[in-house]
């Protein structure tokens, strides 16, 4: 069995390279022509726009400040003493005359030598006189007896000091001793309220003055 082959001329295989090279040529020169077009449509299109940029704000300068400068103290002008002699528009005229006037003023004579010169002694102060009880109020000089002490069938005595006003009448009353609180608050109580005084005088004018009292309570005199 032999194999099959063709026989093909020479002629015809040049043929082929040629119109291959043809071709390709043609291929080239069209893509030579057409490449601006296809690189115009390829290539990307950058548009510029301006954007806006924030302001930069200016620097923060500090002012220098100055040195301050010390206030002066102000001096006060030098102090002059005033012109001693007081200048006054007189229109006066003043005269002297060598006449010596006939009558001269009394001059009072020195005090002789060794005779003693009496002065006399100051007035002593008018003396006080003290306050007394005034009778027409006697009845109402004994206070009111306790009730807490009446019952514990208890006397009693009070000494007080008084200050009696200019009108007769006790303005305060002070305890000296007492047998008991309740002695000395009736005793006290009564001398506010009831109690009467010709007050001290002094040259004849009334004066307020202290004096001392004593106060005795006893259950038979109930």
């Amino acid at each position: 069995m032999y194999a099959e082959h063709r026989y093909q001329p020479q002629q015809s295989r040049a043929v082929s390279i040629g119109a291959s090279l043809l071709i390709s040529g043609a291929i080239i020169t069209g893509m030579i022509y057409s490449a601006p077009n296809i690189i115009k449509h390829i290539a990307p299109t950058f548009e510029a726009t301006q954007i806006p940029l924030d302001p930069v704000p200016p620097p923060d300068i500090k002012p220098i400040e100055k040195p301050k400068v010390a206030a002066k103290t102000p001096t006060q002008p030098p102090i002059t003493a005033p012109d001693p002699v007081l200048k006054t528009d007189s229109n006066v005229t003043l005269k002297t005359t060598p006449d010596i006037p006939p009558v001269q003023p009394d001059i009072a004579k020195p005090v002789e030598a060794g005779r003693p010169v009496t002065v006399d002694p100051p007035k002593p102060a008018p003396a006080l006189v003290g306050a007394r009880r005034d009778p027409r109020y006697a009845d109402a000089f004994q206070p009111n007896y306790p009730a807490s002490e009446l019952r514990a069938q208890r006397d009693g005595r009070v000494s007080v000091r008084v200050l009696v006003g200019p009108d007769g009448r006790v303005k305060a009353v002070e305890q000296v001793s007492a047998t008991s609180a309740a002695f000395f608050e009736a005793t006290k109580q009564q001398a506010l309220s009831k109690w009467r005084f010709k007050p001290a005088t002094r040259g004849g004018v009334a004066e307020e003055s202290w004096m001392t009292l004593s106060v005795t309570f006893q259950i038979k005199d109930q």
